[in-house]
């Protein structure tokens, strides 16, 4: 079973060892592995992600450690960049862990452990799972909902603890020891020994992960989003370098809108507000003024239009409208108050046609449809008083609408 050393010293990014056993690559996994008998390496497990960085041989030859897991059985494989020139059991490596990365993760899986300690201590809110992804990380409290004050007090507390400077602690005790201090989370796992991330007069809990060696070197912690979730309420946060990084860039993507409200960055969400509002007028006018302006040429179309057999037949294509507007032109004419046909079309792309009529006309739109559209290999359907249907591109709309109007004797 391979040493884990980052156990006791999650700061160790430097460590010679042997490569115990080769793990060649496969349909689920085409990277090549190893396993050594020793690692600082961190396996993805915890809702903590793993480690990566480098296995140096004595020749000097460097292999990327891409992924690391740890598989049922507990081995840990280093999975190595498919390119590289496999290793052979008895080598000796040395490892390096990329230690940008790995202090990234100790800010946020320590600064997990005091947000979620906050959120117990506060307002008796349990974590139910822990996620740490690339950009964000989040927790999943057992609460149907959290309001916006909660979520700002358990932020400032968390902060508070960081400022403290308080000490964390690793310790290794038995099962049965465990069993008796009520830790916030006990770990399934039947093991003789488990190891513990105390975290002075705020929280004590059972956990294999990496962390810092006091509160303060997590920085900061900022949380970002709360949203309900199957099995409660999740909470995103970022800590350290990260909530550095996400500040600057929500600071300056907050700038860059305001300079375009020629605002104060206080004010951008009064100002998008404002413009949202003004948008929704201007739709509104828009939509009404394009209605007058439909009703409009509908009924210019049915004064110009001569009766036959006691109704007009309106034959219209447009070529600088969209489907909607022929639509909308269709409807307009046919409930003008006579007994009316109305045959349009859309040469925009995509293509469409309307058949319609007065409701309760004598003909059956949809048919008369269905037969012209079969002609040009279009489909669509409808009722007897309005269907609606596409055709192909590059298809002759205005001889598909002579063709209906000829259909039904207009």
């Amino acid at each position: 079973m391979t040493t884990r050393l980052y156990y006791n010293d999650p700061e160790l990014y430097e460590f010679k060892t042997i490569v115990q056993e080769v793990v060649a690559p496969s349909a689920e996994q085409l990277r090549p592995g190893v396993v050594l008998e020793a690692t600082a390496f961190y396996p993805t497990s915890g809702g903590q992600v793993h480690d990566t960085g480098w296995l140096t041989t004595d020749t000097n030859e460097r292999l990327r450690v891409a992924e690391v897991s740890e598989t049922e059985s507990g081995k840990i494989v280093h999975y190595l960049e498919a390119s590289v020139r496999p290793l052979t059991a008895g080598t000796a490596v040395r490892g390096s862990i990329d230690r940008e990365r790995r202090r990234d993760h100790m800010q946020q899986h320590s600064g997990q452990h005091v947000l979620s300690a906050v959120f117990v201590d506060l307002y008796q809110m349990p974590t139910v799972s822990f996620h740490m992804g690339d950009e964000y990380c989040s927790i999943d409290l057992e609460t149907p909902s959290l309001k916006s004050e909660q979520v700002v007090g358990a932020e400032k507390r968390a902060n508070e603890i960081l400022f403290e400077n308080r000490p964390v602690r690793i310790r290794f005790i038995s099962r049965a020891e465990a069993e008796k201090m009520g830790l916030r989370k006990l770990p399934p796992a039947e093991r003789d020994e488990l190891r513990l991330i105390e975290i002075a007069d705020i929280d004590v809990s059972a956990c294999g992960g990496t962390h810092v060696a006091a509160t303060g070197q997590i920085g900061s912690i900022l949380l970002r989003k709360t949203e309900r979730v199957k099995q409660g309420t999740r909470v995103e946060f970022v800590c350290g370098d990260r909530a550095v990084r996400m500040a600057r860039r929500d600071y300056t993507a907050l700038s860059e809108a305001a300079a375009l409200f020629s605002a104060q960055l206080w004010d951008v969400p009064a100002q998008i507000r404002k413009s949202f509002d003004e948008s929704k007028l201007l739709r509104r006018q828009k939509d009404d003024a394009l209605e007058q302006l439909v009703e409009a040429m509908a009924l210019d179309a049915l004064n110009k239009q001569p009766g036959t057999n006691g109704r007009k037949v309106i034959v219209q294509s447009f070529a600088d409208r969209d489907t909607s507007f022929a639509k909308l032109f269709a409807q307009k004419a046919t409930r003008a108050g006579v007994p009316v046909i109305a045959l349009v079309a859309s040469t925009v792309d995509p293509p469409g046609v309307i058949f319609a009529q007065t409701p309760g006309g004598s003909a059956d739109m949809g048919s008369l449809l269905k037969q012209i559209l079969a002609t040009v290999g279009g489909r669509g359907g409808g009722t007897r008083d309005f269907a609606q249907g596409g055709v192909p591109a590059g298809c002759d709309v205005a001889q598909l609408l002579r063709q209906a109007a000829g259909t039904i004797g207009a």
